[in-house]
């Protein structure tokens, strides 16, 4: 990727983060602010218009550093992967230190802690939260509301094995830009199974694969080199293999998250005028 690819880069013609001084030419700079999340997850748009499409989303309790607003959009770059664009200002709020993260494929927020209250609002797995007390079997947060401490788990708690977590959205539709548990696409798949392991990963599959450090594989080497946890990459699509004979990914194919056979999905795709291009073994 470079510097001013528009996706990572928080730039426009007519201002620049002020990180970028010296960088990228622009006739203002801004220093930002930031601000999180409270919605269960809010579209991130390349332009400030709700018909435009949607490059990704943004979780509950994520961080967002906004350069500029206007008519009710807000326009920065997220915390967690650098990805800019524009998103509802509505959606955002001051900034609460997380400290916990929902380690379940979804929960919700309770007004109180009993399970028989009305909820408040859903949760995807990997939403922020901030806690401030427990009570019982809940976790109160800083603002409003109560979480069931057993679908959380302290931010610097982390997984072992990324394809166990990409396992638990076997179901969960497939959705284009989507990031949360109610629908998600191939490479937020990817990126979110890494990240519950403590694991950079960028957004993209562009990126994941021009970015992910690893051993690279020879694509035309025969299936049996294949381990859990390998990556798979065509040209706008990623899998993980899960074992010797499958791969999860989340596809249009199916419109799910769902488990291929190794041999069968690559040759399938093949057909359709996407030979596997690239395999990483990531670090």
């Amino acid at each position: 990727m470079t510097a001013h690819d528009r996706r990572i880069t928080p730039a426009r013609p007519d201002l620049a983060a002020a990180s970028l001084r010296g960088i990228v030419t622009a006739p203002r700079y801004v220093e930002g602010s930031e601000r999180r999340v409270i919605e269960t997850a809010v579209p991130l748009r390349p332009d400030p218009d709700f018909s435009a499409s949607i490059d990704t989303e943004l979780l509950f309790g994520e961080s967002f550093t906004v350069y500029d607003e206007m008519e009710g959009w807000a326009w920065g770059q997220a915390d967690r992967d650098g990805y800019v664009g524009w998103l509802s200002a509505n959606a955002l709020a001051a900034p609460r230190p997380a400290t916990h993260s929902i380690g379940v494929l979804r929960s919700f927020i309770y007004p109180v802690p009993s399970i028989k209250a009305p909820v408040m609002l859903a949760l995807s797995h990997g939403s922020l939260l901030s806690v401030v007390a427990s009570e019982g079997q809940f976790l109160r947060l800083e603002d409003w509301g109560f979480v069931f401490a057993a679908h959380a788990r302290p931010v610097d708690s982390k997984e072992d094995d990324p394809v166990a977590v990409a396992e638990r959205f076997l179901g969960v539709p497939y959705l284009w830009g989507g990031k949360s548990s109610l629908g998600l696409d191939c490479s937020a798949l990817v990126q979110t199974a890494r990240h519950a392991c403590g694991l950079a990963c960028p957004r993209d599959s562009d990126m994941q694969e021009g970015e992910l450090p690893g051993e690279r594989l020879d694509p035309a080497g025969p299936l049996a080199q294949l381990r859990r946890g390998d990556l798979l990459f065509w040209k706008g699509h990623v899998a993980m293999v899960r074992d010797e004979t499958t791969m999860i990914h989340a596809t249009g194919h199916t419109m799910t998250v769902t488990v291929e056979g190794l041999a069968d999905g690559i040759a399938r795709i093949a057909a359709a005028g996407s030979p596997l291009r690239s395999i990483i073994r990531p670090d």
